[in-house]
């Protein structure tokens, strides 16, 4: 027993390494994932070595941290991301850029095979998305993209 309490001692007394390990680990971690979820950790970590300064069993400085953690998470996180995305171009790019657009069948589209060019002035494969067969000139959107096909059905007016 005495060998317990020598070794919860020494962690008690020892336990500001620890926080400032965590601070350290969260932040670099933060750094590759720009997420600011390891920042709140990290800031929370840091109310864990605030607590234990002050001389706290180890016990309530990882409750502290933690509820300091899960606040900061819930409460100034939402908020950063969002000021950080603001900015962003709202343009959609890529193949969310395709998908929903209107276009006309160049060559009949069938479940196997077909072309039709996009609003964009883009040719792709199609494939219909029902299986029917669409001749050419029937305005069709676009559904989805598999790698170099677009899957479409047909739309009631062209644009």
């Amino acid at each position: 027993m005495d060998n317990l309490n020598t070794v919860l001692q020494g962690i008690e007394e020892w336990s500001w390494i620890g926080w400032l390990v965590l601070i350290a680990l969260f932040l670099v971690i933060e750094m590759l994932t720009l997420d600011f979820t390891f920042l709140m950790l990290a800031l929370g970590s840091g109310f864990g070595l605030a607590s234990d300064l002050t001389g706290l069993p180890i016990w309530a400085q990882v409750i502290i941290a933690a509820l300091a953690a899960a606040a900061l998470i819930l409460l100034l996180r939402p908020p950063l991301l969002r000021r950080l995305h603001r900015n962003e171009d709202p343009t959609k790019s890529n193949i969310d850029a395709v998908v929903g657009l209107h276009g006309t069948v160049l060559l009949q589209v069938t479940s196997l095979t077909g072309q039709v060019k996009l609003s964009n002035g883009d040719t792709w494969t199609a494939r219909a998305v029902d299986g029917g067969i669409l001749p050419p000139g029937t305005p069709v959107s676009v559904v989805s993209i598999e790698g170099a096909t677009a899957h479409v059905r047909p739309t009631a007016h062209e644009e």
